[in-house]
């Protein structure tokens, strides 16, 4: 076990399924210089210019070079910069990528992953805060995921760059320094896609979150008088572990889903939906949900807040439901 940052951890993923499949490359603005948030260093040094490869700012262009490559037997890694950029490239994402094993029968596979930071982070504003995993969740053929700690960012990277199918993938500018134990091995390192994580188990009420969320829920199971909270971690959104969260709500008989992204059409609702049709008559409350509210991020500080989840927040929600 190294003890690594989040950053860091996703750059040793990259090296090693890189060193590992000489089909494995990466193409994005800026990667030659080690990316905007350094997520890249070093890797040009190592690898050339043909697999780090720097390109336009053209999120279009991008997108449509790595879903062609993908498509004829490399498996490209997309650097969107800022989730919000990636909006300039969902034509090629949501109908190519998504939609081309279908389509061709079987025959054809996009293994492509589109590696797309979120959430706030020190004040970036409107343009460059949002967390839009929502939108994806939504298209057929998308798998989805969101690490919360630098051993899952790790091990779903490998496990994302493995996939046959297009991953978007979506890191949490605010977790780049956040460190943890890594277990630094080209196999055993792996995290299944698909598969959530008990983080902490309690009686009282299930909290279900990803990304930066996730410590969040923590600190706030510490708040005075909050109930016994169990959080589980998705970590990938789609597929979403379902039995984890419903075996869980069968025995606290609640259930809180808690996101950064605005609150209004998240996937926290449709969280909501399956646990409360799947354990209608056995819930002591009704489900809840906690996201943003509907308004653009600022970029002061101080109005940046009212669209920030707090502990405090939480742990009045969970306290509600008891």
């Amino acid at each position: 076990m190294t003890m690594l940052s989040y950053l860091d951890a996703a750059r040793l993923a990259l090296a090693e399924e890189m060193r590992r499949d000489g089909r494995v490359w990466a193409l994005g603005e800026d990667l030659g210089r080690g990316g905007v948030f350094g997520q890249y260093r070093g890797l040009a040094e190592e690898f050339g210019p043909a697999r780090i490869a720097d390109t336009p700012i053209s999120e279009a262009t991008i997108m449509g070079a790595a879903v062609g490559a993908a498509m004829v037997g490399s498996r490209p890694v997309v650097e969107m910069r800022f989730s919000d950029f990636a909006l300039c490239a969902v034509d090629e994402l949501v109908n190519q990528a998504a939609k081309a094993r279908y389509m061709f029968g079987g025959q054809g596979r996009v293994p492509l992953v589109v590696r797309q930071p979120i959430g706030m982070w020190r004040s970036s504003a409107a343009q460059h805060s949002q967390s839009l995993e929502a939108w994806y969740t939504h298209v057929p053929g998308l798998v989805v995921v969101a690490p919360a700690t630098a051993a899952d960012n790790y091990g779903l990277l490998k496990s994302a760059i493995r996939c046959d199918d297009p991953v978007v993938y979506m890191e949490h500018k605010d977790l780049w320094p956040a460190e943890g134990e890594v277990a630094e091995d080209a196999a055993g390192g792996l995290v299944p896609l698909g598969e959530g994580r008990l983080v902490r188990r309690g009686d009282d009420v299930t909290v279900v979150t990803w990304s930066r969320m996730v410590q969040v829920c923590e600190a706030a199971a510490a708040e005075p008088g909050a109930p016994s909270l169990e959080i589980i971690d998705l970590r990938t959104l789609w597929p979403w572990d379902r039995d984890m969260v419903l075996d869980s709500v069968r025995r606290t008989g609640r259930c809180l889903v808690v996101h950064e992204a605005v609150q209004a059409g998240g996937f926290g609702g449709e969280i909501a939906a399956t646990v409360g049709e799947a354990l209608f008559g056995a819930l002591k409350a009704p489900v809840r949900r906690l996201g943003a509210p509907r308004i653009p991020v600022a970029y002061a500080p101080v109005l940046e807040a009212t669209s920030r989840i707090v502990p405090a927040q939480v742990a009045a929600a969970a306290r509600a439901m008891v």
